[in-house]
C-alpha cells in the first residue's frame, strides 16, 4: 500500500558531553568518530527505497542507529538533514498521527484496565469509526491472529506471545500504510519466538502492507526480510536479500554479523600468477572458483596480503589428505545433527561445523576429544576474500 523512500537522511543529537567536560576542565580524551562538532551522528547519508508491500528488516548491534531510522518514519524523531516520503509525499514535517504508519513496540503498549478487545478497538475509536465497523475489524484481526477466544481478557491474564499478538491486532485493525516493527519478539523465550515469526510470515501473506522491522537477532532477519539492511555506527553497510548478504557480504563486518556460527577469518596471501590467482595459508593453497578469479581479474586485483573469510560449515575434516590444515581440538560441542568443532590453528581459535548424518562412523560425535588432532580443508567456492586495510571484499 505505501513505497517508502530515505534519500541522504542524517540524525544528529546534541553532544553535551563535551560541553560538561570542559565546565569541569577535564582532560581531553579521544573523541569517537561517530562524535562531531555538530553532535552525536547516529545514522548518516541513509539511502534505502522500499517497493509496496515489501518485508525490509534493519539489523545491526545495539547502538547502530536501526530502531532511530524506524522512529524517524514514525516521526517519533526529528530528521536533522534529508528526505523521507511515503507514497511520494515527503513526510519530513508530517505530525505522527497523520502519516498512516502504525507501530509494535518491544514492550507491547498495551492498556492493562482494557480488555483485549478495548485495546484492539482503541485507534479506531480515536478515529470514531461506526460500532459495526469496528466491531468487524477488530473480530477480523483477532481471527487472522488466532486470538478471538481472548477478547475479553486484561493483558495481565495472557501470556509474552499473546500479547505481542494483541499489540500486532491493535496496529493492524487501522489497516496502515507502513506497518513499523521494533524488535517486537525480543521479550520472548526461544520457543515463541520461533513461533511467532511463523505467524508474522504468515500475516505478511494476509495483510496488505509495507513492513518495516528492527532487530538485532539475525535468525529473524534472515527468514523475514524480503531485503535485509545491514547497520553499523549509523551506516548501512550492505543492502541485499538474505541469499545475497549471506554468499556475498560486502566487507569483513558484514560477514562476521551474518551467520551462526560466525564466519572464521585468516591471515593470507593473495597471489596472482598471468590471469592466475590462489590463495594461502599455513602451507595450505586453494585457488579461487573460476567466478571468483573473474570478478578479481575484473578489478585488477594483485598479489596481496588479505583477510581471508571462511565460514565454519564450509569447512571438511580432511584426515590423511596431503594438502590441509591442522588444528587441535578445544571444545566439541554436540548440536544433533551436527558437531561444533572448537579447534586452535594458525594460533588462532578456528570453529568446523560439521555434519553428523554424513560421517560414515557412528561414534564420529564421540571421537573429537579434547586435544586431539584434526586436519582440515575448505574449496575454493566457499572462500572470501577481504581487503587487509579496509575490509571491504576484493570480489566486488
Amino acid at each position: 500500500m505505501a513505497e517508502v523512500s530515505f534519500k541522504h537522511v542524517k540524525k544528529v543529537y546534541p553532544n553535551n558531553e563535551k560541553k560538561s567536560r570542559k565546565k569541569r576542565g577535564d582532560a581531553e580524551k579521544s573523541t569517537p568518530a561517530n562524535v562531531t562538532d555538530e553532535g552525536v551522528l547516529v545514522v548518516r547519508d541513509f539511502n534505502l527505497d522500499i517497493a509496496d508491500r515489501e518485508f525490509i528488516v534493519l539489523v545491526g548491534p545495539s547502538g547502530c542507529g536501526k530502531s532511530t531510522t524506524l522512529r524517524m518514519i514514525a516521526g517519533l524523531e526529528d530528521i536533522t538533514d534529508g528526505e523521507i516520503t511515503i507514497d511520494g509525499t515527503v513526510v519530513n514535517d508530517v505530525a505522527p498521527k497523520d502519516r498512516d504508519i502504525a507501530m509494535v513496540f518491544q514492550s507491547y503498549a498495551l492498556y492493562p484496565h482494557m480488555t483485549v478487545y478495548e485495546n484492539m478497538a482503541f485507534p479506531l475509536k480515536l478515529r470514531k469509526l461506526p460500532k459495526d465497523q469496528i466491531d468487524a475489524k477488530v473480530r477480523e484481526a483477532a481471527e487472522t491472529l488466532g486470538i478471538t477466544e481472548y477478547l475479553d481478557r486484561k493483558p495481565k491474564a495472557l501470556s509474552g506471545g499473546q500479547r505481542q499478538r494483541v499489540a500486532i491486532g491493535r496496529a493492524i485493525v487501522r489497516e496502515p500504510k507502513v506497518l513499523l516493527m521494533d524488535e517486537p519478539l525480543s521479550n520472548l523465550d526461544a520457543k515463541l519466538r520461533n513461533q511467532m515469526r511463523a505467524e508474522i510470515i504468515k500475516l505478511r501473506q494476509k495483510i496488505d502492507t509495507t513492513f518495516i522491522y528492527v532487530t538485532h537477532d539475525q535468525t529473524e532477519a534472515m527468514t523475514l526480510g524480503d531485503r535485509i539492511v545491514i547497520m553499523k555506527d549509523g551506516i548501512a553497510q550492505q543492502i541485499g536479500t538474505p541469499h545475497q548478504v549471506f554468499d556475498n557480504p560486502a566487507n569483513i563486518f558484514v560477514a562476521g554479523f551474518i551467520g551462526v556460527p560466525q564466519m572464521n577469518f585468516f591471515d593470507a596471501d593473495l597471489v596472482r600468477t598471468g590471469d592466475s590467482y590462489v590463495v594461502r595459508l599455513g602451507g595450505f593453497e586453494v585457488a579461487p572458483s573460476e567466478e571468483k578469479q573473474a570478478n578479481l581479474r575484473a578489478h585488477g586485483i594483485k598479489s596481496q596480503k588479505i583477510t581471508l573469510g571462511v565460514r565454519p560449515e564450509h569447512i571438511t575434516l580432511a584426515p590423511g589428505e596431503t594438502s590441509c590444515l591442522e588444528g587441535t581440538v578445544d571444545v566439541s560441542e554436540m548440536m544433533g545433527s551436527s558437531v561444533h568443532l572448537h579447534m586452535t590453528s594458525l594460533g588462532q581459535d578456528v570453529i568446523a561445523v560439521v555434519n553428523t548424518m554424513d560421517a560414515t562412523d557412528p561414534t564420529f560425535a564421540d571421537r573429537h576429544n579434547v586435544g586431539e588432532r584434526v586436519e582440515y580443508a575448505f574449496t575454493g567456492n566457499a572462500i572470501h576474500l577481504f581487503d587487509k586495510e579496509t575490509g571491504t571484499n576484493l570480489e566486488f
